[in-house]
């Protein structure tokens, strides 16, 4: 088998696997839509006060909550992707079994979680979003293009966030629990993704670095590509950058990792 059916064949796996899962998908869609309604009535009493905050009408800052719980689950920004049985493989050892296949470490769980995010896009965030769009005034772009757009920035994004996570699992191999790594990457990555609030109503020097770090690239890139607030070739050139910057740590990190650290057990 060529080394593009295996990593498809994995991705494909990855899907399939998440499909099994029907009740937590169905739990998942519950919340992020009870969620959603809670972050749809606190943005519309702050739009409210403030029209046009962070450039967005009411309208668009609706659309960019369902936009978020649309992609909390696909991007695993509150974590809960594939790094987290990866790290419970480093911890236990059964990483070694990973090592001998003839296959690449990083572009076995690469295609994994491209996977896994495809089908929660698909079972987990669609749903919320058009439950959205039924009961409140969104902005929905017409032309088919900016959706386009919009897919081709959330596909980048789902690179970027793997990356992230890639590395935050790779750090079990030196403190060999990454929970409290994991913890403080998920609450980074909330704030600095734009999931509280969108990251254009940021004052000052605040909102300038929050734009600049890669977890922009989750939500708030694609949502201001859907608003129609970002270049979409300007926001594949930063985010296919930080994926190059965080794939490329994840393989130098890999590579020392498997060089100089003992597994644990043996």
């Amino acid at each position: 088998m060529g080394a593009g059916r295996l990593y498809g064949a994995v991705a494909v796996g990855g899907f399939r696997r998440y499909a099994t899962y029907r009740a937590a998908t169905a739990a998942g869609v519950f919340t992020n839509t009870v969620f959603g309604l809670i972050l749809v009535y606190t943005y519309r009493a702050l739009w409210d006060e403030r029209p046009h905050l962070g450039g967005y009408d009411q309208a668009q800052a609706l659309t960019y909550v369902w936009i978020g719980q649309a992609l909390l689950a696909t991007l695993s920004i509150g974590g809960g992707g594939v790094e987290v049985e990866l790290t419970e493989r480093i911890r236990t050892g059964d990483v070694a079994v990973d090592l001998y296949r003839p296959a690449d470490l990083q572009l076995w769980w690469l295609a994994a979680d491209l996977g896994r995010a495809m089908f929660q896009l698909l079972g987990r965030g669609v749903v919320p979003f058009v439950v959205g769009a039924l009961c409140f005034p969104l902005y929905l772009p017409r032309d088919a293009g900016t959706w386009l757009a919009f897919l081709g920035a959330v596909l980048l994004a789902m690179l970027v966030g793997f990356g992230l996570r890639y590395l935050v699992a790779l750090t079990a191999f030196w403190l060999l629990d990454g929970t409290g790594v994991a913890q403080i990457t998920w609450l980074v990555g909330f704030f600095c993704s734009g999931m509280l609030l969108p990251l254009n109503v940021f004052p000052g020097t605040l909102g300038e670095v929050v734009r600049l770090l890669p977890w922009s690239s989750l939500l708030q890139l694609p949502a201001d590509v859907l608003l129609g607030h970002a270049d979409p070739l300007g926001t594949y050139a930063f985010q296919a950058a930080w994926a190059v910057v965080l794939l490329g740590a994840g393989r130098l990190i890999q590579a020392a990792a498997t060089r100089r650290v003992v597994v644990q057990g043996g």
